[in-house]
């Protein structure tokens, strides 16, 4: 997956700039990004502060660790399985 170029930092003072009563148009022009990448933004991070915006992506490194490890084990158990159904 693409990464952002802005930091979570970053994405939540876009946002707060926007709650506190800029236009959208202009925040958006401000920082060259586009509406839809603002609301995907807003969408995900909105409501959040900065420690929050933190434990969300290491929840998220976490659970593609975890999700790496579970497909690795379901390939070794298929392995097995196979070796054993085999008759030598």
């Amino acid at each position: 997956m693409k990464r952002s170029r802005f930091t979570e930092e970053q994405i939540i003072g876009i946002l707060k700039e926007q709650e506190a009563g800029a236009k959208t148009a202009d925040v958006c022009r401000k920082q060259g990004i586009s509406d839809a990448i603002f609301y995907k933004y807003k969408a995900k991070y909105g409501g959040m502060d900065v420690s929050d915006a933190r434990k969300l992506r290491a929840l998220e490194d976490e659970n593609a660790k975890l999700k790496k490890l579970c497909a690795e084990t379901m390939l070794d158990n298929t392995i097995l399985k196979d070796v054993a159904s085999k008759k030598w």
